[in-house]
């Protein structure tokens, strides 16, 4: 049955069954998630579990992409590691409990950090980051996802040094994996009315409940049993030297957080052909994040696996995320006895399949088609992001590099038409964008010397673009000037104009000349 659920600005078409069973899906998915970020972190697993509860419910509500999935990821996770390395540098002695206060601070700043970045509408910027950008960024986190899951196949998935399974303890373990990827695949070629993930998930447990198998589970990893997330206001010296020690880190949270959370939403736009809000969803994190940090939680962002695992269930409203954090508090306050039976097997396989969904197989396709560099901005990103597991670094690469690419294939399309009119006058038309890149080519297109005594610079199809333009045209005219010469500015585009308006001390803006023409300028506002 099909009804309306309204909540604040939402108003659309809500099949309530779906929402519900894929918020349950998420839910279980999310505590494997949660704790193993945590211990990654070098945290306490509520730590994480509490995160995915306060980041899920309030993005959930308050978010700008309905359906997407919060909470404790890995990519955070990475970044306390930092802090903490410091912090056990500074003092050899420190208690994770004194650490932890460290944490929580950081994820507040952050969240004050996300806030602000959200008031700022800095989402706009998202537009900048280039197709093979995001294609290796998504990419990169499959790899990561998958990768994984690889400790799950040792005989203690906490410890790192443990060696692989062997015997018919890898052979069963493998065998539920397998099942598990068989259902999810298989089940919605034949029905849709219940989720896949779900579906495997209880029919793993079933299979090892009732045959008495012996394989991992949730509670091998750790304990999930809590309470209410209880408030805890950091215990720390508020000091100028403890906000220049987590600065730095709240800064690349906040970066991480939103660069993951954006490209989340704009890969749940792509798949759902709908539109999120950017700095709606900047804030919703930021306040999260905030609450996560008063309520004992690591703190976190958007998830791209259970955001995933959300949409392909048929999720599109705020209600499977609501349903998904509270069940997972439910399960963290009620039912951990019942969580902590879940097989790793079943977790294990439906993760595997996330990561073989998330990865753009496209891509692959396209690398006799695409330009060299946009093959090679993508690999750097994938690179980068599962080797340093950095993606605010990925992204800034790929977008560096990716600029670079932009500019210099733009400097070496300045052109100029030259001819000499009836009445003696020699007109250079400008092609192409005059910046920075393009300065030297297009002072080498004149010919002050050999030139008449008047000459008209036409920019009817080219832009004048920054400081290092208009320095070029300084020193152009004063060549002229010198020899002499006459020169007329035409056709210059309204920005055009008055950049060299506001750059009079530099260039005689009365040798402007263009008192009709106007071309079309995009707004990028």
């Amino acid at each position: 049955m099909k009804k309306y659920f309204n909540l604040f600005d939402l108003q659309q078409k809500v099949e309530y069954k779906t929402e519900i069973l894929s918020g349950l899906t998420v839910a279980l998915a999310l505590v494997p998630e949660a704790v193993a970020f945590a211990l990654l972190a070098g945290l306490s697993p509520l730590t994480g579990l509490y995160a995915a509860f306060i980041m899920g419910i309030v993005t959930a509500i308050l978010g700008g992409r309905p359906g997407m999935i919060s909470g404790a990821t890995g990519a955070v996770a990475v970044v306390f590691l930092g802090l903490i390395a410091v912090l056990k540098e500074m003092n050899p002695e420190i208690t994770i409990d004194e650490i932890t206060q460290y944490v929580f601070a950081t994820v507040i700043l952050a969240g004050v950090l996300q806030i602000i970045a959200g008031l700022l509408k800095l989402g706009k910027l998202m537009r900048l980051v280039p197709h093979p950008v995001i294609f290796g960024f998504v990419n990169g986190l499959a790899i990561i996802i998958f990768m994984a899951q690889l400790s799950q196949f040792t005989t203690d998935s906490t410890d790192p040094n443990a060696p692989w399974m062997q015997g018919a303890q890898l052979f069963t373990f493998v065998g539920l994996v397998l099942v598990t990827m068989l259902i999810i695949w298989g089940l919605p070629k034949l029905t849709k009315i219940i989720p896949s993930a779900l579906t495997a998930i209880l029919v793993i447990f079933g299979i090892v409940y009732f045959f008495n198998i012996e394989t991992s589970t949730v509670g091998d990893i750790a304990s999930v049993k809590g309470g209410f997330p209880p408030f805890n206001f950091p215990a720390l010296p508020f000091t100028f030297d403890t906000l220049v020690l987590i600065f730095p880190y709240a800064a690349i949270v906040a970066g991480v957080g939103l660069i993951e959370s954006l490209l989340t939403l704009n890969i749940i736009d792509e798949i759902t052909e709908t539109r999120g809000r950017g700095n709606k969803e900047a804030i919703a994190q930021g306040t999260a994040n905030i609450l996560s940090g008063f309520l004992s939680g690591m703190g976190g962002c958007a998830m791209i696996g259970q955001s995933l695992i959300n949409i392909s269930s048929g999720a599109r409203a705020r209600l499977s995320g609501i349903v998904a954090a509270i069940m997972l508090l439910v399960f963290v306050m009620f039912g951990s006895g019942i969580i902590e039976k879940l097989p790793m097997a079943a977790l294990t396989g439906l993760m595997i399949m996330v990561s073989i969904g998330t990865f753009e197989w496209a891509s692959l396709r396209t690398f006799n088609k695409m330009p060299k560099s946009d093959i090679l901005v993508m690999v750097v990103v994938t690179l980068v992001t599962v080797f340093l597991h950095n993606l605010a670094l990925a992204v800034l690469i790929g977008v560096i590099i990716a600029a670079l690419v932009f500019a210099w294939d733009n400097a070496k399309r300045i052109r100029a038409r030259k001819y000499v009119d009836k009445n003696g006058v020699k007109h250079y038309e400008i092609y192409g964008p005059l910046f920075f890149g393009s300065t030297l080519v297009f002072s080498e297109k004149f010919d002050v010397l050999n030139d008449p005594d008047e000459v008209i610079i036409d920019f009817a199809e080219s832009r004048v673009v920054d400081m290092s333009a208009i320095e070029a045209l300084n020193k152009l005219t004063e060549r002229y000037h010198k020899a002499g010469k006459k020169v007329h500015l035409r056709h210059l585009s309204p920005d055009c104009r008055q950049l060299l308006k506001d750059a009079d001390k530099i260039i005689d803006v009365n040798l402007i000349e263009d008192p009709t023409y106007k071309i079309v300028v995009d707004d990028l506002s």
